[in-house]
Protein backbone atom coordinates (compact mmCIF):
# COMPACT_ATOMS: atom_id res chain seq x y z
CA UNK A 1 0.00 0.00 0.00
CA UNK A 2 1.39 3.03 -1.09
CA UNK A 3 1.56 6.07 1.45
CA UNK A 4 0.84 9.45 0.92
CA UNK A 5 1.16 12.34 3.69
CA UNK A 6 -0.60 15.22 2.57
CA UNK A 7 0.69 18.60 4.02
CA UNK A 8 -2.19 20.41 5.58
CA UNK A 9 -2.06 23.83 4.96
CA UNK A 10 -1.29 25.16 8.39
CA UNK A 11 2.40 22.66 8.15
CA UNK A 12 3.57 24.89 5.07
CA UNK A 13 5.87 26.89 5.57
CA UNK A 14 5.71 30.51 4.63
CA UNK A 15 7.19 31.82 1.33
CA UNK A 16 10.89 32.25 1.38
CA UNK A 17 12.16 35.67 1.73
CA UNK A 18 15.77 36.59 0.70
CA UNK A 19 15.75 38.70 4.23
CA UNK A 20 16.12 35.72 6.91
CA UNK A 21 12.65 35.25 9.19
CA UNK A 22 12.26 33.34 12.58
CA UNK A 23 11.24 30.30 10.03
CA UNK A 24 14.09 30.48 8.15
CA UNK A 25 16.97 30.39 11.30
CA UNK A 26 14.87 27.31 13.27
CA UNK A 27 15.89 25.50 9.59
CA UNK A 28 19.32 26.73 9.80
CA UNK A 29 19.12 25.56 13.80
CA UNK A 30 17.65 22.11 12.40
CA UNK A 31 20.38 21.69 9.39
CA UNK A 32 23.12 22.55 11.50
CA UNK A 33 22.29 20.35 14.83
CA UNK A 34 21.49 17.39 12.25
CA UNK A 35 25.24 16.67 11.88
CA UNK A 36 25.69 15.89 16.50
CA UNK A 37 22.34 13.95 16.29
CA UNK A 38 23.16 12.13 13.35
CA UNK A 39 26.17 10.83 14.66
CA UNK A 40 24.45 9.60 17.81
CA UNK A 41 22.38 7.73 16.01
CA UNK A 42 24.35 6.32 13.33
CA UNK A 43 26.29 4.69 16.02
CA UNK A 44 23.40 3.31 17.78
CA UNK A 45 21.87 1.98 14.82
CA UNK A 46 25.51 0.24 13.66
CA UNK A 47 26.33 -0.66 16.98
CA UNK A 48 23.04 -2.23 17.68
CA UNK A 49 22.36 -4.06 14.29
CA UNK A 50 25.98 -5.90 14.81
CA UNK A 51 25.94 -6.75 18.30
CA UNK A 52 22.39 -8.26 18.40
CA UNK A 53 22.75 -9.77 14.82
CA UNK A 54 26.43 -11.36 16.44
CA UNK A 55 24.61 -12.62 19.40
CA UNK A 56 21.61 -14.22 17.90
CA UNK A 57 22.99 -17.51 18.04
CA UNK A 58 22.82 -17.21 21.68
CA UNK A 59 19.60 -16.76 23.25
CA UNK A 60 20.46 -13.06 24.12
CA UNK A 61 20.66 -11.88 20.79
CA UNK A 62 16.65 -11.58 19.89
CA UNK A 63 15.64 -10.26 23.18
CA UNK A 64 18.59 -7.77 22.38
CA UNK A 65 17.06 -6.49 19.19
CA UNK A 66 13.74 -6.40 20.64
CA UNK A 67 15.07 -3.98 23.08
CA UNK A 68 17.42 -1.95 20.81
CA UNK A 69 14.28 -1.38 18.39
CA UNK A 70 12.08 -0.32 21.26
CA UNK A 71 15.26 2.11 21.51
CA UNK A 72 15.08 3.23 18.27
CA UNK A 73 11.37 3.94 18.88
CA UNK A 74 12.20 6.25 21.85
CA UNK A 75 15.28 7.74 19.06
CA UNK A 76 12.22 8.64 16.41
CA UNK A 77 10.16 10.37 19.04
CA UNK A 78 12.70 12.65 20.09
CA UNK A 79 13.29 13.48 16.16
CA UNK A 80 9.87 13.58 15.76
CA UNK A 81 10.06 16.38 18.54
CA UNK A 82 12.87 17.93 17.12
CA UNK A 83 11.38 18.31 13.65
CA UNK A 84 8.03 19.27 15.20
CA UNK A 85 9.58 22.41 17.05
CA UNK A 86 11.67 23.76 14.31
CA UNK A 87 10.22 22.63 11.21
CA UNK A 88 6.88 22.41 11.94
CA UNK A 89 5.97 19.07 10.98
CA UNK A 90 3.12 17.14 12.71
CA UNK A 91 3.63 13.91 12.75
CA UNK A 92 1.11 11.73 15.05
CA UNK A 93 2.96 9.03 17.04
CA UNK A 94 3.22 5.44 15.91
CA UNK A 95 0.71 2.72 18.05
CA UNK A 96 2.87 1.94 21.10
CA UNK A 97 3.48 -2.39 20.98
CA UNK A 98 1.13 -3.87 23.27
CA UNK A 99 3.14 -5.31 26.40
CA UNK A 100 3.76 -9.19 26.82
CA UNK A 101 0.23 -9.36 28.82
CA UNK A 102 -2.03 -8.20 25.58
CA UNK A 103 0.30 -9.54 23.37
CA UNK A 104 -0.64 -13.59 24.73
CA UNK A 105 3.14 -13.34 26.01
CA UNK A 106 6.42 -13.32 26.01
CA UNK A 107 7.38 -14.78 22.80
CA UNK A 108 4.18 -13.22 20.98
CA UNK A 109 5.18 -10.15 22.17
CA UNK A 110 9.13 -10.86 21.35
CA UNK A 111 8.01 -11.46 17.74
CA UNK A 112 5.80 -8.55 17.32
CA UNK A 113 8.67 -6.72 18.58
CA UNK A 114 11.24 -7.83 16.10
CA UNK A 115 8.92 -7.06 13.01
CA UNK A 116 8.01 -3.66 14.53
CA UNK A 117 7.93 -1.85 11.19
CA UNK A 118 8.20 1.52 12.92
CA UNK A 119 11.42 0.72 14.76
CA UNK A 120 13.24 -0.81 11.68
CA UNK A 121 12.45 2.62 9.58
CA UNK A 122 13.62 4.26 12.42
CA UNK A 123 17.17 2.68 12.05
CA UNK A 124 17.22 2.86 8.50
CA UNK A 125 16.45 6.52 9.57
CA UNK A 126 19.26 6.88 11.22
CA UNK A 127 21.83 5.12 8.94
CA UNK A 128 21.08 7.13 5.90
CA UNK A 129 21.04 10.40 8.47
CA UNK A 130 24.93 11.08 8.54
CA UNK A 131 25.91 11.61 5.42
CA UNK A 132 22.81 14.00 4.90
CA UNK A 133 23.97 15.27 8.30
CA UNK A 134 27.49 15.79 7.27
CA UNK A 135 25.93 17.93 4.14
CA UNK A 136 23.50 20.01 5.74
CA UNK A 137 25.89 21.20 8.52
CA UNK A 138 28.53 22.00 5.66
CA UNK A 139 26.48 24.20 3.88
CA UNK A 140 24.80 25.60 6.37
CA UNK A 141 27.25 26.69 8.11
CA UNK A 142 29.77 27.70 5.49
CA UNK A 143 26.71 29.17 3.48
CA UNK A 144 26.47 31.93 6.86
CA UNK A 145 29.32 33.47 5.82
CA UNK A 146 30.23 32.60 1.97
CA UNK A 147 26.41 32.13 0.68
CA UNK A 148 24.50 33.83 2.20
CA UNK A 149 21.97 36.00 -0.13
CA UNK A 150 20.88 32.59 -1.48
CA UNK A 151 21.19 30.53 1.84
CA UNK A 152 17.28 30.88 2.90
CA UNK A 153 16.61 29.35 -1.13
CA UNK A 154 19.45 26.72 0.17
CA UNK A 155 18.00 26.31 3.54
CA UNK A 156 14.50 25.61 2.18
CA UNK A 157 15.42 23.08 -0.08
CA UNK A 158 17.43 21.31 2.16
CA UNK A 159 14.54 21.72 5.25
CA UNK A 160 12.11 20.36 2.75
CA UNK A 161 14.38 17.14 2.17
CA UNK A 162 14.24 16.72 5.68
CA UNK A 163 10.43 17.16 6.03
CA UNK A 164 10.23 14.70 3.27
CA UNK A 165 12.27 11.88 5.18
CA UNK A 166 10.68 12.57 8.51
CA UNK A 167 7.58 12.09 6.83
CA UNK A 168 8.29 9.24 4.80
CA UNK A 169 9.92 7.44 7.93
CA UNK A 170 9.25 8.43 11.19
CA UNK A 171 5.71 8.50 11.10
CA UNK A 172 3.31 6.08 11.60
CA UNK A 173 2.96 3.05 9.28
CA UNK A 174 -0.07 3.04 6.95
CA UNK A 175 -3.88 1.95 8.13
CA UNK A 176 -2.90 -1.27 7.75
CA UNK A 177 -0.62 -0.85 10.25
CA UNK A 178 -2.85 0.57 12.38
CA UNK A 179 -5.94 -1.71 11.04
CA UNK A 180 -3.89 -4.54 12.36
CA UNK A 181 -3.39 -2.73 15.91
CA UNK A 182 -7.30 -2.38 16.32
CA UNK A 183 -7.65 -6.31 15.27
CA UNK A 184 -4.78 -7.03 18.10
CA UNK A 185 -6.66 -5.31 20.49
CA UNK A 186 -10.27 -6.45 19.21
CA UNK A 187 -9.23 -10.04 19.53
CA UNK A 188 -8.62 -9.71 22.60
CA UNK A 189 -11.85 -8.15 23.56
CA UNK A 190 -13.31 -11.31 21.89
CA UNK A 191 -11.78 -13.99 24.07
CA UNK A 192 -12.13 -12.33 26.88
CA UNK A 193 -15.86 -12.25 25.98
CA UNK A 194 -16.07 -15.88 25.30
CA UNK A 195 -14.61 -17.22 28.16
CA UNK A 196 -17.13 -14.77 30.43
CA UNK A 197 -19.88 -16.30 28.71
CA UNK A 198 -18.34 -19.60 28.72
CA UNK A 199 -18.24 -18.61 32.67
CA UNK A 200 -21.76 -17.65 32.97
CA UNK A 201 -22.93 -20.57 31.50
CA UNK A 202 -20.82 -22.89 33.60
CA UNK A 203 -22.55 -20.73 36.51
CA UNK A 204 -25.89 -20.69 35.52
CA UNK A 205 -25.56 -24.78 34.81
CA UNK A 206 -24.10 -25.70 38.12
CA UNK A 207 -26.58 -23.53 40.55
CA UNK A 208 -29.49 -23.75 38.35
CA UNK A 209 -30.47 -27.31 36.38
CA UNK A 210 -27.17 -28.96 38.08
CA UNK A 211 -28.43 -28.46 41.58
CA UNK A 212 -32.29 -28.93 40.53
CA UNK A 213 -31.34 -32.47 39.26
CA UNK A 214 -29.18 -33.14 42.20
CA UNK A 215 -32.54 -32.84 44.35
CA UNK A 216 -34.19 -34.80 42.24
CA UNK A 217 -32.14 -37.66 42.09
CA UNK A 218 -31.97 -37.79 45.83
CA UNK A 219 -35.95 -37.18 45.89
CA UNK A 220 -36.20 -40.45 43.38
CA UNK A 221 -33.89 -42.46 45.46
CA UNK A 222 -35.92 -41.61 48.68
CA UNK A 223 -39.16 -42.32 47.10
CA UNK A 224 -37.72 -45.70 46.05
CA UNK A 225 -37.15 -46.91 49.22
CA UNK A 226 -39.80 -45.63 50.45
CA UNK A 227 -42.04 -47.42 47.76
CA UNK A 228 -43.24 -50.52 49.66
CA UNK A 229 -43.07 -49.07 53.21
CA UNK A 230 -45.45 -45.98 52.14
CA UNK A 231 -46.69 -46.13 48.27
CA UNK A 232 -48.45 -42.84 48.92
CA UNK A 233 -45.57 -41.05 50.22
CA UNK A 234 -43.68 -42.23 47.47
CA UNK A 235 -46.11 -41.37 44.52
CA UNK A 236 -46.44 -37.70 46.01
CA UNK A 237 -42.81 -37.67 45.93
CA UNK A 238 -42.62 -38.88 42.28
CA UNK A 239 -45.39 -36.44 41.55
CA UNK A 240 -42.92 -33.60 43.17
CA UNK A 241 -40.35 -34.91 41.53
CA UNK A 242 -42.05 -34.45 38.12
CA UNK A 243 -42.56 -31.01 38.95
CA UNK A 244 -38.82 -30.46 38.90
CA UNK A 245 -38.31 -32.17 36.26
CA UNK A 246 -40.25 -29.61 34.04
CA UNK A 247 -38.82 -26.87 36.29
CA UNK A 248 -35.26 -28.30 35.42
CA UNK A 249 -36.04 -28.67 31.35
CA UNK A 250 -37.91 -24.96 31.67
CA UNK A 251 -34.24 -23.78 32.94
CA UNK A 252 -32.64 -25.48 30.25
CA UNK A 253 -34.78 -24.18 27.61
CA UNK A 254 -33.82 -20.58 28.88
CA UNK A 255 -30.33 -21.44 28.97
CA UNK A 256 -30.27 -22.48 25.48
CA UNK A 257 -32.34 -19.42 24.53
CA UNK A 258 -29.67 -17.41 26.08
CA UNK A 259 -26.90 -18.73 24.03
CA UNK A 260 -28.79 -19.12 20.64
CA UNK A 261 -32.39 -19.46 20.51
CA UNK A 262 -33.88 -21.78 17.88
CA UNK A 263 -36.25 -19.21 16.30
CA UNK A 264 -33.87 -17.16 15.41
CA UNK A 265 -31.95 -19.77 13.58
CA UNK A 266 -35.90 -20.99 12.09
CA UNK A 267 -37.46 -17.69 11.16
CA UNK A 268 -34.58 -14.60 11.60
CA UNK A 269 -34.30 -11.55 13.60
CA UNK A 270 -38.00 -10.42 13.02
CA UNK A 271 -39.91 -13.51 14.99
CA UNK A 272 -36.39 -13.75 17.52
CA UNK A 273 -36.72 -10.14 18.17
CA UNK A 274 -40.72 -10.71 18.59
CA UNK A 275 -40.07 -13.05 21.22
CA UNK A 276 -37.63 -11.27 23.09
CA UNK A 277 -39.49 -7.85 23.07
CA UNK A 278 -42.74 -10.17 24.59
CA UNK A 279 -40.96 -10.34 27.59
CA UNK A 280 -40.14 -6.83 28.14
CA UNK A 281 -42.19 -5.04 31.32
CA UNK A 282 -43.08 -2.13 28.62
CA UNK A 283 -44.78 -2.79 25.03
CA UNK A 284 -42.44 -2.99 22.55
CA UNK A 285 -42.83 -2.07 18.96
CA UNK A 286 -40.95 -4.70 16.19
CA UNK A 287 -40.10 -3.33 12.81
CA UNK A 288 -37.62 -5.55 11.06
CA UNK A 289 -37.50 -4.69 7.34
CA UNK A 290 -34.12 -7.04 6.11
CA UNK A 291 -35.09 -8.99 3.11
CA UNK A 292 -34.73 -12.10 4.36
CA UNK A 293 -37.43 -11.65 7.00
CA UNK A 294 -40.23 -11.41 5.85
CA UNK A 295 -43.80 -11.38 8.31
CA UNK A 296 -43.75 -15.18 9.68
CA UNK A 297 -40.61 -15.72 7.98
CA UNK A 298 -39.91 -18.97 5.81
CA UNK A 299 -40.10 -22.38 7.95
CA UNK A 300 -39.64 -25.72 6.34
CA UNK A 301 -39.67 -26.92 2.73
CA UNK A 302 -43.46 -26.31 2.45
CA UNK A 303 -41.98 -22.83 1.32
CA UNK A 304 -40.22 -23.79 -1.33
CA UNK A 305 -37.67 -22.01 -3.07
CA UNK A 306 -39.00 -18.42 -1.28
CA UNK A 307 -37.58 -19.70 1.93
CA UNK A 308 -33.82 -20.48 -0.07
CA UNK A 309 -34.29 -16.30 -0.92
CA UNK A 310 -34.46 -15.23 2.25
CA UNK A 311 -32.27 -17.16 3.77
CA UNK A 312 -30.00 -15.99 1.02
CA UNK A 313 -31.29 -12.73 1.78
CA UNK A 314 -30.28 -12.35 5.96
CA UNK A 315 -27.39 -11.23 7.36
CA UNK A 316 -24.44 -14.19 8.36
CA UNK A 317 -25.37 -16.43 11.51
CA UNK A 318 -22.45 -14.25 13.35
CA UNK A 319 -23.68 -11.29 13.13
CA UNK A 320 -27.44 -12.27 13.10
CA UNK A 321 -26.46 -13.56 16.44
CA UNK A 322 -24.60 -10.47 17.62
CA UNK A 323 -28.00 -8.56 16.97
CA UNK A 324 -30.07 -10.36 18.72
CA UNK A 325 -28.00 -10.66 21.78
CA UNK A 326 -27.26 -6.65 21.14
CA UNK A 327 -31.51 -5.88 21.13
CA UNK A 328 -32.22 -8.41 24.35
CA UNK A 329 -29.07 -6.50 26.34
CA UNK A 330 -30.98 -3.43 25.20
CA UNK A 331 -34.55 -4.06 25.76
CA UNK A 332 -33.32 -5.56 29.12
CA UNK A 333 -31.77 -2.08 30.09
CA UNK A 334 -35.13 -0.88 29.18
CA UNK A 335 -37.02 -3.27 31.47
CA UNK A 336 -34.30 -2.34 34.92
CA UNK A 337 -33.68 1.07 33.90
CA UNK A 338 -36.55 2.97 31.48
CA UNK A 339 -38.09 3.89 35.10
CA UNK A 340 -41.96 3.48 35.67
CA UNK A 341 -43.01 6.88 33.06
CA UNK A 342 -41.51 4.37 30.61
CA UNK A 343 -44.52 4.17 28.11
CA UNK A 344 -42.95 1.85 25.11
CA UNK A 345 -40.37 1.24 23.26
CA UNK A 346 -39.56 0.85 19.47
CA UNK A 347 -36.74 -1.90 18.10
CA UNK A 348 -36.05 -1.08 14.38
CA UNK A 349 -33.77 -3.12 11.92
CA UNK A 350 -32.45 -2.52 8.73
CA UNK A 351 -30.25 -2.60 6.39
CA UNK A 352 -28.21 0.32 4.73
CA UNK A 353 -25.70 -0.71 2.15
CA UNK A 354 -23.04 -2.71 3.56
CA UNK A 355 -24.19 -1.87 7.36
CA UNK A 356 -27.34 -3.52 9.72
CA UNK A 357 -28.53 -0.86 11.19
CA UNK A 358 -30.11 -1.51 14.85
CA UNK A 359 -32.29 1.50 16.59
CA UNK A 360 -33.93 0.76 20.17
CA UNK A 361 -35.34 3.62 21.71
CA UNK A 362 -37.99 4.13 24.89
CA UNK A 363 -39.61 7.40 26.47
CA UNK A 364 -38.43 6.73 30.20
CA UNK A 365 -36.10 8.96 32.50
CA UNK A 366 -32.65 8.72 30.20
CA UNK A 367 -30.05 9.57 31.42
CA UNK A 368 -28.26 6.24 30.10
CA UNK A 369 -24.50 5.84 29.61
CA UNK A 370 -21.68 3.61 28.67
CA UNK A 371 -19.20 4.44 31.66
CA UNK A 372 -22.88 4.33 34.20
CA UNK A 373 -23.37 0.69 34.87
CA UNK A 374 -26.01 -0.16 32.36
CA UNK A 375 -23.80 -2.72 30.26
CA UNK A 376 -23.33 -0.40 27.54
CA UNK A 377 -19.85 -0.62 27.79
CA UNK A 378 -19.47 -3.85 26.82
CA UNK A 379 -22.13 -4.01 24.13
CA UNK A 380 -20.06 -1.40 22.85
CA UNK A 381 -16.60 -3.52 23.09
CA UNK A 382 -18.53 -6.60 21.68
CA UNK A 383 -19.68 -4.57 18.64
CA UNK A 384 -15.90 -2.77 18.52
CA UNK A 385 -14.84 -6.44 18.07
CA UNK A 386 -16.58 -7.21 14.93
CA UNK A 387 -16.55 -3.78 13.55
CA UNK A 388 -19.64 -2.54 14.74
CA UNK A 389 -20.24 1.18 16.43
CA UNK A 390 -22.45 1.66 19.43
CA UNK A 391 -23.87 5.46 20.02
CA UNK A 392 -25.88 6.34 22.60
CA UNK A 393 -27.90 9.56 22.86
CA UNK A 394 -29.77 9.70 26.14
CA UNK A 395 -30.55 13.08 27.91
CA UNK A 396 -31.96 12.96 31.29
CA UNK A 397 -35.61 12.96 31.33
CA UNK A 398 -35.99 12.78 27.77
CA UNK A 399 -35.89 9.19 27.12
CA UNK A 400 -33.37 6.73 25.56
CA UNK A 401 -32.15 6.46 22.07
CA UNK A 402 -29.29 3.39 21.44
CA UNK A 403 -27.94 2.73 17.46
CA UNK A 404 -25.93 0.15 16.64
CA UNK A 405 -23.94 -0.64 13.55
CA UNK A 406 -22.69 -4.17 12.52
CA UNK A 407 -20.97 -5.12 9.38
CA UNK A 408 -23.80 -6.97 6.94
CA UNK A 409 -22.04 -10.00 5.63
CA UNK A 410 -24.31 -12.29 3.68
CA UNK A 411 -24.83 -15.71 4.87
CA UNK A 412 -23.23 -18.57 3.01
CA UNK A 413 -24.97 -20.03 0.57
CA UNK A 414 -23.40 -23.75 0.73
Amino acid sequence: MTMSHAVPDNDRPPPVRAVFSAVTWKEIAYLVSNLPLAIVGFVYAVVMVSTAGGLSVTAVGIPLLACGLYLSRQLGRLDRARARGLLGVRVDEPTPIPGPKRSGGFFPWLWTSIKDPVGWRTVLYQLIRLPWGVLTFTVALTGLFVLWPVLPYLVRLMANVDRAMVRGLLSPSDDLERRIAELESDRGVVVDTAAADLRRIERDLHDGAQARLVALAMGLGLAKEKLLEDPEGAAAMVDEAHGEVKLALQELRDLARGIHPAVLTDRGLDAALSSVAARCVVPVKVVVDLPGDPVGGAVGDAAGGAAGDAARGRPAEAIEGIAYFVVSELLQNVSKHAGPGARGATVEVWRAGARLMIRVSDDGRGGASPSGGSGLAGLAERLGAVDGVLVVDSPAGAGTVVTAELPWRDRDRG
